[in-house]
């Protein structure tokens, strides 16, 4: 469920810590948060330096959904089959996991662990010689249908695992979000992995600009393939391109569909998804890479809140892409 995020920002600086810039009266923070990801926020209207407060608040997410934390919320729900929630973390991110779930057919499914590492996608990186009976096997062992919770408590059967790796960068983003509107910030841009929030317009009175990446790219290299405007919204990206691996002359891609088993395979390459909130973006980003584009955009159409631009490669090898509706007039490609 893990997913590269093919977004370049321009305003992203190669420092960590905090700048201000006198004649814009502007913050940009920045740090480290999830071990080595890196997080940009931007803002100005406030005299104030946030950063600490940020970096509190991505502490405490860290010790709630990190399972390479021994005793956070998740690790002890993994041990044990069973937690009685500590933080207010925990709750919000099951009941949207729950949400698109359902909205998705399963295609987004926190429980898929146990395939991912059998994949190879695991924190081993093993290259596997799978079988139908041992993906039969796992698959008995998914399903966040059977993760039962309340507004105290979450549980599931044995062997399960959650990983909420997929939403946990869009979720922070909302959490940093909810923290400079508290201290009524009305202008800013958030990052943090690839994944943004907007609220507003720059320190020039402009909208907040991002480019998106060509996925066709090699691992290491880095190409804007279109810019969108993002007001008032959140985005984020999810492609196969950066987290793969090559056997036998065949490409395995990270993306698992937890209805088969199996790496999901189609010409779709990346999906930038455009919502209220950036964790339900992150959500459908992930669950879209399963589906494909056409049934993506079945859903998209039929959800107010949902935009998306798909990127992906026609019957001659073109990089061609599709986009909604509601995100058209925003977009520029190159």
């Amino acid at each position: 469920m893990k997913k590269s995020g093919p977004l370049i920002l321009a305003f992203v600086l190669l420092f960590q810590g905090c700048q201000r810039t006198a004649e814009t009266d502007q913050f940009h923070l920045s740090g480290l948060t999830m071990g080595t990801i890196e997080y940009n926020v931007k803002y100005h209207g406030a005299e104030v330096n946030l950063k600490n407060d940020i970096d509190q608040v991505l502490i405490e997410l860290n010790q709630s959904l990190s399972t390479y934390i021994s005793d956070s919320e998740i690790s002890q729900l993994n041990e044990w089959g069973k937690l009685n929630f500590e933080s207010k973390y925990f709750l919000p991110v099951l009941e949207v996991s729950k949400e698109v779930f359902l909205r998705t057919n399963g295609t987004f499914d926190p429980s898929i662990g146990p395939l991912a590492q059998a994949w190879g996608f695991g924190p081993d990186k093993r290259i596997p010689e799978m079988r139908q009976a041992q993906i039969d096997s796992l698959k008995l062992m998914i399903g966040f249908q059977q993760v039962e919770f309340d507004e105290n408590s979450v549980s599931m059967p044995p062997n399960y695992q959650l990983d909420f790796g997929a939403i946990a960068k869009g979720y922070a983003v909302d959490l940093v979000a909810g923290l400079l509107e508290e201290k009524g910030i009305q202008n800013y841009i958030i990052e943090i992995g690839g994944e943004v929030r907007c609220l507003g317009v720059n320190a020039n009175g402009k909208t907040w600009t991002l480019g998106i990446e060509d996925p066709t790219v090699e691992k290491d290299e880095r190409r804007v393939y279109g810019l969108v405007r993002l007001k008032d919204r959140s985005l984020a990206t999810s492609g196969n391109y950066r987290n793969y691996y090559e056997k036998d002359g065949r490409i395995y891609a990270h993306i698992i569909d937890p209805r088969t088993g199996y790496n999901a395979r189609h010409t779709l390459l990346s999906v930038s998804v455009f919502a209220s909130d950036c964790i339900t973006a992150d959500a459908y980003a992930t669950a879209f890479m399963v589906l494909g584009i056409e049934d993506s955009y079945e859903i998209v159409e039929s959800e107010s809140d949902l935009d998306a631009i798909f990127i992906y490669q026609d019957d001659d090898g073109e990089l061609v892409h599709v986009a909604t509706e509601g995100i058209k007039p925003f977009v520029e490609i190159r």
